[in-house]
C-alpha cells in the first residue's frame, strides 16, 4: 500500500503549467526517458481544479486535464468529516481535521460517474489501489454504483480485497442497487462465504442483519451456508432475529422483512435452535425485539418455549425485559404464543414488577393474569400503576384490583383446569379439540380486556 511521502512535489493551480521533473513523470511524451523507468509511488496531488471536476463529475474538464499518455496513479487529500484528536512531538495533542489520502478512481466511484472512471483506467489508474484502506470497488459497492463497479471488475478490479476494517465489497452491498452489485460481484468470482477478519462475518450474515431479504435469497441461491457462524458463534438466522426497529413507525416493516427472511433461511436449511457462544437461540433474540409473527413461526418449527441461556433466563423472560420500543409491536402477542406453547410462567413474586414495566400494554398484563387461579398481586399494587393510565384503561384495571387476592370465576377456572391438564402437549392438543371456534380462543387465550 502505498505510504504518504516525506515532501510531495506541490502541483500547481492548473496542471498543463506544471514544469518540474516531477511532472514530467505524471504528464510527460513518450519520449520521456521516464517511462523506461521503474513504476515510482503515485504523486500527491493538492490540485483544486482536478479535485472540483471530479467531485462535481466534469468530463470535459478531466479530458483536458488528462490528455493521452499522462497519468491517473494519483493521490488525493481529503478531511475527514469530523475533527480528532491528532498527537504531535513532544506528546502533544490537538484537535483537528484528520487528513485521509483516496485517488481519483475512488471519488469518481463512490459519486457513480461511471465515464469518469472509464477515463481515468484508460489514464493507468490501478483499480485496486486503497491508500485509505479501501479500493474503489468498496466505494462503488457501499454506494450502490453498480455501473461503476462493473467498469472496475471489467478492468481487473480483484472482487475479494478486505479493507481497512477486513471486509469484502460484497459485504457492503447494502445500499440501493446493491442487489445489482452483490450479482456482478459473484459472477466475477466473489467468494460468496467469504469472512470478514475480525467479525468473520460471511455477507449472508450481512444481508440478515440489514433485513435485505431479496440479497440474502441471491446468496442462498449461490450455495452461502445458512449456519455459517460468526466470531460470536451467531449464525444468519440469529442475525435475522434480532433486527431492531428504529421508531415505532417502522416496527410493522421490520417485523414483515424479519419474517421474510427467517422464512427463506429455515427453508434452505438453517438450525431453528441454534445458540450463540452465550446460549442464545432465535427464539430469545426474536423475544427481545418484539417479533410476534416469527415467535410463532419459530415455535411452530418444534423450538422448545422454556430452553434457558447462561444467565438461566427463558423466552419469555426475554420477552417481558426487551426494551419499551417493542411495546409498539404487541408484546401481547409473542408473551401469549409462549405460554399457548408451555412456557412456565413468571413467578408470582415477579408479578408487581412486570405490571409496573407493563402497565401501559393491559393485554400483556391480562393474558398473564388469566394462566392463574388466583390474581398474585399485592392489594398495593395500585400503586404501580400511573393514575392516568389508570384513567386511560379504567374498566381493565377496575377489573384486576377487584380480584386482587379474590376466587376466579368458574369458567376460568375450569381453563386453568384444563390447559394445566394438557401440559406439554398442550400447543399440539388445543387445535384438535372438537370444540366451537369461540370456546378454542377462549382456552388459547385469547384478549377480552377485562378480567372476571
Amino acid at each position: 500500500m502505498p505510504g504518504r511521502r516525506s515532501s510531495p512535489p506541490h502541483w500547481g493551480h492548473r496542471l498543463g503549467c506544471l514544469r518540474s521533473a516531477s511532472a514530467c513523470r505524471v504528464w510527460g511524451p513518450r519520449s520521456c526517458p521516464a517511462r523506461e523507468a521503474p513504476q515510482r509511488s503515485p504523486l500527491l496531488c493538492r490540485d483544486m481544479a482536478l479535485q472540483n471536476a471530479l467531485y462535481t463529475g466534469d468530463l470535459a474538464r478531466l479530458q483536458e486535464l488528462f490528455p493521452p499518455h499522462s497519468t491517473a496513479d494519483l493521490l488525493l487529500e481529503s478531511r475527514a468529516a469530523e475533527p480528532r484528536w491528532i498527537s504531535h512531538q513532544r506528546g502533544l495533542w490537538s484537535l483537528t481535521y484528520k487528513e485521509e489520502l483516496t485517488t481519483p478512481l475512488h471519488v469518481a466511484a463512490s459519486r457513480g460517474h461511471t465515464e469518469i472512471l472509464q477515463l481515468l483506467l484508460r489514464r493507468r489508474a490501478r483499480p485496486d489501489s486503497a491508500p485509505g484502506g479501501r479500493t474503489a470497488l468498496h466505494e462503488a459497492c457501499a454506494a450502490g454504483h453498480a455501473a461503476c463497479a462493473h467498469v472496475l471488475l471489467v478492468a481487473g478490479a480483484d472482487p475479494n480485497i478486505p479493507d481497512q476494517d477486513g471486509k469484502r465489497p460484497l459485504h457492503l452491498c447494502g445500499a440501493a442497487g446493491s442487489l445489482e452489485c452483490a450479482e456482478l460481484l459473484l459472477r466475477f468470482g466473489a467468494k460468496v462465504d467469504g469472512r470478514s477478519e475480525e467479525e468473520e462475518e460471511t455477507p449472508l450474515h450481512v444481508a440478515a442483519r440489514l433485513g435485505h431479504v431479496e440479497l440474502a435469497d441471491l446468496l442462498l441461491r449461490r450455495g452461502a451456508c445458512s449456519n455459517a457462524r460468526d466470531a460470536e458463534s451467531w449464525t444468519p438466522l440469529l442475525a435475522a432475529c434480532d433486527a431492531r426497529c428504529t421508531s415505532p413507525a417502522d416496527a410493522e416493516a421490520t417485523t414483515a422483512h424479519c419474517l421474510q427472511l427467517c422464512r427463506l433461511l429455515l427453508s434452505a436449511g438453517a438450525d431453528a435452535d441454534a445458540a450463540d457462544q452465550d446460549r442464545r437461540r432465535p427464539l430469545h433474540l426474536a423475544c427481545r425485539r418484539g417479533h410476534a409473527d416469527v415467535v410463532e413461526l419459530l415455535l411452530s418449527c418444534g423450538v422448545s418455549a422454556n430452553a434457558m441461556d447462561y444467565g438461566g433466563h427463558t423466552a419469555l423472560h426475554y420477552a417481558l425485559q426487551g426494551p419499551a420500543a417493542a411495546l409498539a409491536q404487541g408484546p401481547e402477542h409473542t408473551v401469549r404464543a409462549l405460554l399457548n406453547h408451555g412456557a412456565v410462567r413468571v413467578w408470582p413474586g415477579a408479578l408487581p414488577k412486570v405490571l409496573e414495566r407493563w402497565c401501559t400494554s393491559p393485554r400483556t398484563i391480562e393474558v398473564l393474569m388469566n394462566t392463574y387461579s388466583i390474581m398474585q398481586l399485592p392489594e398495593e399494587a395500585v400503586g404501580l400503576v400511573p393514575p392516568e393510565t389508570l384513567q386511560k384503561y379504567h374498566r381493565f384495571y377496575s377489573s384486576l384490583l377487584a380480584l386482587v387476592r379474590q376466587p376466579r370465576s368458574l369458567q376460568h377456572l375450569s381453563r386453568c383446569a384444563l390447559r394445566a391438564h394438557l401440559a406439554a402437549c398442550l400447543p399440539h392438543a388445543l387445535p384438535r379439540l372438537p370444540l366451537p371456534a369461540r370456546l378454542l380462543r377462549y382456552l388459547q387465550l385469547d384478549f377480552e380486556d377485562v378480567l372476571y
